[in-house]
């Protein structure tokens, strides 16, 4: 570079005594000739040496950029599978859910029901042993009732004899009395 920088520092005062200022716009066949055969040099140098790594340069980053574009797209249908799954085990995840909820529901009704049923069979059974402690009750009472109208009896037939019996015997007596009114009265009030 250096050297064609001094040769045309050499000859540049020289055209400059020879010629007016220089035109570059000027067409001449002289400057057409040169400036289209350095052209084709620097078109043929340039398709030898520049080209085909730019060339290659855009067809491997035009791959790349296809590559990532092919990449994206499995990506895309690989989401949109996986959505699709997430989207149905979400569906069958509701749907074990509501089937659970169900049975809970179907579970409590069922334990309501069996509470229900043992409360009425514990209200039956304290309603009888109540109805059973009120029938021994009555019992009692009737049977302490008998012994004071026994006892009143006797007392009443010793006043009136007034003659004391045997008390175990006038009891005995009196309670077959009794027994045989008794049963009298129950054949009686059952017809």
């Amino acid at each position: 570079m250096n050297f064609f920088l001094a040769v045309l520092q050499e000859h540049a005062p020289a055209a400059a005594e020879h010629a007016e200022s220089p035109n570059v716009f000027a067409l001449t066949a002289n400057v057409s000739f040169w400036t289209v055969i350095i052209f084709l040099v620097l078109l043929f140098v340039l398709a030898k040496f520049a080209f085909p790594p730019i060339l290659g340069y855009a067809a491997a980053r035009e791959k790349r950029i296809q590559e990532a574009i092919d990449e994206a797209a499995r990506q895309r249908a690989e989401t949109e599978r996986l959505l699709e799954e997430q989207r149905q085990l979400l569906a069958k995840a509701r749907g074990d859910a509501q089937a659970l909820i169900s049975d809970a529901q179907k579970d409590a009704e069922r334990v309501r029901r069996e509470l229900l049923e043992r409360a009425r069979s514990e209200q039956d059974e304290v309603l009888a042993r109540a109805k059973r402690e009120i029938e021994d009750e009555r019992a009692r009472a009737i049977e302490s009732l008998r012994r004071e109208a026994v006892d009143l009896a006797v007392a009443a037939a010793s006043k009136l004899v007034e003659k004391r019996l045997d008390s175990q015997e006038d009891r005995r007596i009196v309670t077959e009395f009794l027994s045989h009114v008794e049963k009298g009265a129950a054949v009686g009030s059952r017809s």
